[in-house]
């Protein structure tokens, strides 16, 4: 039992380092332009074909396909901010989730016109193959996708707390008539970050379509997880989304094999609604109200 703990425990891990970089993007928007993205996991789906036709049809590693993915979408990200947020954003933000949502379902139905709805799943030599780890094994694919998201998940805080531009989005996120006051651009960092937003969505695609079989209806219940994790870690705090999703695939892993498969989510929506009960803003969110 103890061995099939550790297992539960590794795999949450590594799992939920995967998750972290999903929802990193989604909590960076939602911190610099106050906008929920529902529409995060359909775009992460989205990766995930785009590397499935690379592929297939031109046989591009996976990893090495986000050089043309994560590009692609965030030039994307930024056609969908400047074209329908920032118009939005003149008379407030307030149908935000609205269009985002007609966004997703559109994504949704141009890829289940391209691909059908039957489920597919990313191939490579390192998905199928696994090592030992002690008395039980690993497969590459969750190793690979770990190192991955850490990569990225590095690169984005150097960009956030090493960078003039990062500095500038750390005072959006704060205070936006603020910042607009002492010089910054606003428009332009909600732009920029947007398309960040979404570029970490392609990368999040790989190691998801790699590790699940997935279709374009995949998104609901990814977008679902990705919303609880934020909430959970606290609503724009990348901290707080990063050890959020450790928790919750740890949780989640470690109830399917100690209880039963059927309680893994429940269990993690029960400690959510504890914890925002006893801490309304989450694991690391301010509980001062976001000032615009």
């Amino acid at each position: 039992m103890a061995t099939i703990l550790l297992e539960a425990v590794t795999t949450g891990i590594l799992t939920g380092s995967v998750y972290a970089l999903m929802a990193s993007g989604l909590t960076l928007i939602y911190g610099v332009m106050g906008i929920i993205n529902i529409a995060q996991g359909i775009l992460v789906v989205l990766g995930a074909y785009l590397s499935y036709l690379l592929e297939q049809q031109l046989h591009i590693d996976l990893f090495l396909s986000l050089f043309i993915t994560m590009p692609l979408l965030f030039l994307l990200g930024i056609g969908i901010e400047w074209v329908v947020l920032r118009r939005l954003n003149r008379t407030g933000n307030s149908l935000s989730i609205l269009v985002m949502f007609a966004v997703a379902l559109i994504i949704e139905g141009v890829l289940s016109y391209v691909f059908t709805t039957n489920y597919v799943q990313l191939h490579a030599w390192y998905i199928d193959a696994s090592f030992q780890v002690g008395h039980f094994y690993i497969a590459y694919i969750y190793v690979f996708a770990c190192a991955l998201s850490l990569l990225l998940l590095a690169g984005l805080y150097v960009l956030v707390y090493r960078t003039k531009f990062g500095y500038g989005l750390r005072a959006s996120m704060q205070n936006r008539t603020a910042a607009q006051l002492i010089g910054i651009d606003v428009e332009k960092i909600s732009t920029i970050t947007f398309g960040i937003g979404i570029a970490l969505a392609a990368a999040g695609g790989v190691a998801f379509g790699a590790t699940n079989a997935f279709n374009p209806a995949s998104s609901y219940d990814l977008i679902s997880r990705l919303l609880v994790i934020i909430v959970m870690g606290g609503m724009g705090s990348l901290l707080g989304a990063f050890l959020a999703s450790i928790l919750m695939l740890v949780i989640g892993d470690v109830t399917a094999v100690a209880w039963s498969p059927i309680w893994s989510s429940t269990i993690f929506f029960l400690i959510l609604v504890v914890l925002l009960v006893v801490r309304p803003q989450g694991l690391f969110g301010q509980s001062e109200v976001r000032k615009q």
